[in-house]
């Protein structure tokens, strides 16, 4: 038996799994990057895939070292999580589900597993069979950690593709010098109500605003959270310095409001036209409507 072989059979399974791994670092990666996983991820160059196999080769012989085989929170697998995020990413990315995904997970065991069974050929079968076993949990582990670190990453990706088109959603208009509008459309939620705010205060900040309106004519409903959270927008528009209108209250919302009791301390106008002009007469400015005849009329 070859002295390497004699010397891992006096250690626990794990630290010769170890051992394999670091001995059999550089014919698993090069394996590996055969596999769709690493091939349709890496596509500068096959190198690049089997520098990507050696770094998560490294992980898993560090966890073997510690012990915890059986830990996705193990330490020695914080090093590749990025690799793992970026790699999830991409095959999402290319249409896969979590499920296809995580065969292409699986399907990294059988090549390191063949070669930890040619390694030990000769070692007893009891010995190949803990040392097998510890490896199919390894990379089970690897696989859990993978699926996590996507998951998390599509999430994460998600969460900001959210905010975008709420920004995009709720953009500000500038109306007039000092006059600025948010015209809301849909439902006015939590997350929402935050960025309608935030956007709002950063414009009258922008262009100087004296007023701010909040048409809220494309609002299905309001109810008692709804209102709430136009409060809180008026409130904070007031102590930036602006007065703030709301518009486009319709008759169906203004039953509502009163059958819920709300108190509404704040400025309304019907539509928006109507507070654009309430605004522009608190400005000092005239509007005159030019008949086709040419003759203005005030």
């Amino acid at each position: 038996m070859p002295e390497h072989e004699a010397e891992g059979l006096s250690g626990t399974p794990a630290h010769e799994v170890r051992d394999f791994l670091r001995r059999r670092r550089e014919q698993i990666a090069q394996r590996w990057a055969d596999e769709p996983l690493f091939r349709t991820v890496f596509t500068v160059s096959r190198d690049e895939a089997v520098e990507a196999g050696k770094v998560v080769v490294d992980a898993l012989a560090q966890v073997a070292d510690a012990g915890t085989v059986e830990d996705p929170d193990a330490a020695g697998f914080s090093g590749v999580r990025e690799q793992l995020a970026r790699m999830g990413v991409a095959r999402s990315r290319a249409g896969l589900s979590m499920t296809q995904m995580s065969r292409e997970l699986a399907a990294l065991r059988p090549p390191a597993e063949n070669l930890l069974v040619a390694d030990l050929a000769e070692a007893p079968p009891e010995h190949l069979r803990e040392c097998s076993t510890v490896l199919t949990v390894l990379m089970g582990t690897l696989r859990l950690v993978a699926m996590q670190t996507a998951l998390s990453e599509n999430q994460a990706l998600i969460d900001r593709q959210r905010l975008q088109l709420l920004e995009v959603a709720t953009p500000v208009i500038r109306l007039w010098d000092g006059v600025v509008a948010v015209p809301l459309i849909g439902t006015l939620d939590s997350a929402r109500s935050q960025v309608v705010m935030e956007t709002l205060l950063n414009a009258v900040v922008d262009e100087h605003a004296r007023f701010a309106i909040l048409d809220i004519t494309g609002v299905p409903t309001v109810d008692s959270l709804v209102a709430q959270h136009l409060m809180k927008t008026v409130a904070a528009t007031r102590l930036m310095g602006a007065e703030c209108i709301v518009s486009g209250i319709r008759p169906a919302i203004a039953q509502t409001i009163v059958h819920l009791g709300l108190d509404l301390d704040v400025l309304t106008r019907a539509n928006l036209a109507d507070a654009l002009a309430y605004a522009l007469h608190q400005l000092g400015t005239d509007i005159v409507n030019v008949s086709p005849g040419g003759a203005g009329q005030r």
